[in-house]
C-alpha cells in the first residue's frame, strides 16, 4: 500500500519527501544510519565549506599582496599637498565623482547578479578587480575574481566561462563604440592638425576591426553563456560606457563651471576615443591639444586634468589599502 503524499502531518511526508524525513529525524534525535548516510539533493546543493587553503586561496592572497606593494610604490609619486590645494569644495563634485568611480564595479555586480546570483558582499571582490586592473596589469582583476568565485561553489561551479565572456564582451562593446566615434569625429580630428598621422589612425582602426571581426567569426567557440545572457551583458557594458563618459564630463564641469557642459561632454567623448585607439602615440599630448583648442583656459585645463588624474590614483590607492586591510583582518579572525 502506498502512502498518501497529501496527508497534513509532517511525519507522513517521509515516503514522498526523503529530505523531510532526514531533517525530522535529526531534529528529534532519532536519526538512523540510513538517514545520515544517504545524501539528499538539497544537501548536495549546499555550499561546500572549504577549510583548506588551496591554490585559489594562495593565488588570491598573492594578488592582494601585489596590490599592497603597488600601493606603497605609487604612494611615493603622489604630491598630496598639491592635490589638496586644487581639490574642488563643491559637495556635488564629490557625489558625482563617487558615482563615477563606483559605476564600473556596480555594472559588474549587476551582470554577475544575473549570472551567479552574487550576494551584495561580493561587491568588495569586484572592487578588488577594479583596483587590481588599475594598479597592476590588465585582467589581473579578472584573475582575482576567478579565484574568489572558485572558492564559492554554492554560487557558481564554473566561474571561468562567465568571466571570460564578460571580459570579451566588454572589449567588443568598447570597440564598437570607438568605431562609431571615429566616424563621427574624423573630420574634427583632421581639421585640428594635432599631429595625428592618417596612416597611424587607419592602422589603429584596422586593428579594432580585425579583432572584433575575428571574435564575431569565432563567437560560437569563444562564448559559453546563452545568447540572452550575452545580450544582457552587452547592454550593461554599453550603458556603463555612456554613464562613465557623461559623469566624467559632469565632474569637469563642476570643477570648472565656467565652461559649458556640452563642451565637456564632447571632450570626454573624444578622450574615450583616443584612449581606445591602439598604436596611437602621445595620447595625453593629443588630448591636451584638443582640450585647449576646444575650450581654451590653457593653465586651468592643465591643472584640472592633473587634479583628476591624481584624485583617481589616490582613490585607487585608498581603496587598495582598505580592501587589503579588511582581508587581512578576516584572516586574523579565522
Amino acid at each position: 500500500m502506498t502512502q498518501n503524499c497529501h496527508e497534513p502531518p509532517l511525519i507522513t511526508l517521509y515516503p514522498c519527501f526523503p529530505d523531510v524525513k532526514i531533517m525530522y529525524q535529526l531534529a528529534s534525535g532519532t536519526s538512523s544510519k540510513d538517514a545520515i548516510a544517504a545524501p539528499s539533493p538539497v544537501q548536495a546543493l549546499l555550499p561546500i565549506n572549504v577549510r583548506e587553503r588551496g591554490w585559489t586561496w594562495w593565488l588570491g592572497a598573492a594578488i592582494s599582496a601585489a596590490v599592497l606593494v603597488a600601493v606603497v610604490f605609487e604612494l611615493r609619486k603622489v604630491n598630496f599637498a598639491g592635490v589638496r590645494a586644487i581639490l574642488p569644495t563643491s559637495p556635488w563634485f564629490w557625489l558625482v565623482f563617487a558615482i563615477s568611480y563606483f559605476s564600473a564595479p556596480a555594472a559588474d555586480w549587476i551582470i554577475y547578479r544575473r549570472l551567479w546570483r552574487i550576494p551584495l558582499s561580493g561587491f568588495s571582490a569586484l572592487l578588488r578587480k577594479l583596483v587590481g586592473n588599475e594598479l597592476l596589469v590588465g585582467y589581473v582583476g579578472e584573475l582575482y575574481l576567478y579565484t574568489w568565485a572558485r572558492r564559492r561553489t554554492g554560487m557558481t561551479s564554473a566561474p571561468f566561462a562567465a568571466i571570460k565572456d564578460v571580459a570579451i564582451l566588454s572589449a567588443m562593446v568598447a570597440n564598437a563604440v570607438t568605431l562609431v566615434l571615429v566616424i563621427l569625429a574624423y573630420p574634427l580630428l583632421g581639421a585640428l592638425h594635432l599631429g595625428l598621422e592618417t596612416r597611424t589612425l587607419l592602422i589603429s582602426v584596422g586593428v579594432i576591426v580585425v579583432t572584433s571581426t575575428a571574435i564575431l567569426f569565432l563567437r560560437k567557440k569563444l562564448f559559453s553563456l546563452p545568447r540572452h545572457d550575452l545580450h544582457f551583458v552587452a547592454r550593461v557594458h554599453l550603458i556603463r560606457i555612456g554613464m562613465t563618459t557623461g559623469l566624467a564630463a559632469l565632474c569637469w564641469h563642476l570643477a570648472l563651471p565656467g565652461v559649458s557642459l556640452h563642451w565637456w561632454l564632447l571632450l570626454a567623448t573624444l578622450r574615450m576615443l583616443l584612449s581606445r585607439l591602439p598604436l596611437l602615440p602621445n595620447k595625453d599630448i593629443v588630448f591636451a591639444g584638443l582640450a585647449v583648442f576646444m575650450i581654451g583656459h590653457d593653465a586651468e585645463i592643465g591643472t584640472l586634468m592633473t587634479m583628476m588624474a591624481s584624485l583617481i590614483l589616490v582613490t585607487h590607492l585608498f581603496m587598495g589599502l582598505l580592501l587589503v586591510g579588511s582581508q587581512a583582518s578576516r584572516i586574523n579572525r579565522r
